[in-house]
């Protein structure tokens, strides 16, 4: 088990990372949209609940997440 993310840490202010997205400051990323969460990122690497992430190594997102870096997983 990896110690979660602190929606705090001045990497994951940087990125806006909310552990749930429907928290997401739209005026201050426009481009969020309500399908968009870390369990259908390219980047993250964990289950259902909670997982890695390679943008936050040694650390563990929620899936229903999202930050700024966001990429769809093909």
């Amino acid at each position: 088990d990896l110690p979660h993310v602190d929606e705090a840490d001045p990497m994951a202010v940087s990125m806006g990372y909310k552990h749930d997205g429907a928290t997401v400051d739209k005026a201050k990323f426009p481009r969020h949209t309500a399908d968009m969460h870390c369990g259908v990122c390219a980047l993250y690497q964990g289950g259902a609940e909670w997982g890695g992430c390679s943008l936050f190594p040694g650390k563990a997102v929620n899936a229903k997440g999202w930050c700024n870096a966001w990429e769809k997983k093909v």
